[in-house]
Parts: structure tokens; sequence; C-alpha cells
């Protein structure tokens, strides 16, 4: 289907697009070096010398923030592959074009997902 397709984003506008995935996209690595730190940090905040009771309380908080920071790092990965996988849209020139519809997805739209494969339309249709 995708070869018959005639309309697309003309060069400069899929360089555009390119600036705003690559803006992001280390902006997305940079948070994903954060959360990774986060999690694999020993979290020993000098609770050695205070009661057990507070010592089990912090044990517990930070296994729960650990838990949240890998969901959160596996959540950032994801969205680094999108759009490292929207790179290679813009590179073959299929980048924001609708995978359901065919048709060019909202440029308003990519500016807010820059990773979007499906138009609102098409969105709209799964629900």
């Amino acid at each position: 289907m995708a070869e018959d397709i005639k309309v697309r984003y003309s060069d400069s506008d899929l360089e555009n697009f390119k600036k705003i995935i690559v803006k992001k996209m280390e902006k997305a690595q940079n948070d994903l070096e954060l959360l990774r730190s986060a999690y694999k940090n020993d979290g020993n905040n000098g609770t050695d010398d205070t009661s057990p009771t507070f010592k089990a309380f912090e044990e517990g908080s930070e296994t729960m923030s650990k838990e949240a920071n890998t969901q959160l790092a596996i959540r950032q990965e994801k969205f680094v592959r999108d759009l490292k996988n929207a790179l290679l849209r813009i590179e073959n020139k299929t980048y924001g074009i609708c995978r359901v519809t065919g048709k060019l997805i909202n440029p308003e739209r990519l500016k807010l997902v820059p990773h979007a494969t499906l138009s609102i339309e098409a969105k709209n249709m799964q629900s």
C-alpha cells in the first residue's frame, strides 16, 4: 500500500520534523540516563544508625522507588526507540503518513507526538 502513496511531506518539512525529533531524543536519552542511575544507585540515605522501624520504612520506600524508576526507564527506552524509528521513516521519506489511512498525519499532531504513525482519524477508529 505504501508504494502507491504519492502524497508525502516535502524534504524541507521532513528536515524540520527531524530537528524536532533529534531535540526530543537528546532530552529523552538524558532523562533515561538519569532514571538508570537512580535505580542503579544503592540509595543508602544514612539510615544505618536510626531506628529499625524507620530503616524498614526507608527500604520499603526505596524498593517502591526502584520499581517506579525501572518502569519509567522501560517507558523511556520505548520512547527513544519510537523516536529512532521516526528518524528512519524520515530517511525513507515515509514519515508522517498514517499507516492505516495512508493520508498525511496533521503536522500539529506530529509536532506534539513526533513518533506518531496514526492519524487522529485512524486512532479514533481503534477505540
